[in-house]
């Protein structure tokens, strides 16, 4: 079931994918940190289209997994891809110097994370916070 979905162009679409991601949070009842490392991760994923795919999409989607609820963030561009994600994913990798702690603070701040991405085809990432 799709939800909600932000094209990220500018920087200002940031700003709307936070939004989104703010209230769908709101909506499942999750309390305010939860709503905060949300929010977090969502900027990160969508800087990151801006600053280095140019554009793409963030997706919002409501998920239930048994008695679990909770929401899913996906994160989609069609941009040059990440050559070496295993150095990406290192803590304290950041090309861009943002505040957020590039992907490994997105992947810290969710429950789920996976990401897959092809050198000039794009990179996809998919993450889950569960409601608890």
């Amino acid at each position: 079931m799709m939800d909600s979905s932000v094209k990220i162009i500018n920087e200002w679409d940031i700003v709307a994918a936070r939004q989104l991601g703010r209230n769908v949070a709101k909506e499942l009842g999750f309390g305010t940190v939860d709503q905060a490392r949300i929010t977090t991760a969502i900027s990160e994923l969508a800087r990151n289209i801006y600053l280095y795919a140019g554009q793409g999409e963030i997706m919002i989607e409501k998920v239930e997994s048994g008695t679990k609820k909770g929401m899913t963030i996906i994160s989609r561009d069609e941009g040059p891809g990440i050559p070496d994600l295993r150095k990406v994913m290192e803590d304290g990798f950041s090309t861009s110097g943002g505040l957020g702690a590039g992907l490994p603070g997105v992947k810290r701040l969710m429950d789920e994370f996976s990401i897959e991405s092809t050198p000039g085809k794009g990179t996809f990432i998919q993450s889950v916070k569960w409601l608890r």
